[in-house]
């Protein structure tokens, strides 16, 4: 599995406008081949400060999907940002969560 999170720092007068965006883009990365998991988040401590949040089977169509119109969108609402986005991948294997063991 793949996961891809873009973090973001929104104009203030343009968060609004960045909401609707991504929010119109979801729902059709949802159904891209290999999505299975896509949700757009607010920080709680900073109203400007938004992350997307995507989970891929597999790194080829998370290859796919960053060359797909809907990602071109995400790249041009750049224009609405206070700064570039972060962005970074981490891939997970099934065997990495069969090992952990939260500390309680």
């Amino acid at each position: 599995m793949t996961l891809l999170i873009i973090r973001m720092n929104v104009l203030s007068e343009k968060r609004m406008e960045l909401s609707q965006t991504i929010a119109s883009l979801s729902s059709s990365t949802r159904v891209e081949k290999g999505c299975q998991r896509c949700d757009f988040c607010r920080s709680i401590e900073d109203e400007n400060r938004f992350f997307l949040l995507e989970e891929w089977d597999t790194q080829e169509n998370l290859m796919t999907h960053l060359k797909s119109e809907n990602f071109k969108v995400i790249r041009g609402a750049r224009i609405l940002l206070q700064e570039p986005y972060e962005k970074t991948f981490h891939t997970v294997s099934p065997l990495d969560w069969m090992n952990f063991s939260p500390k309680l």
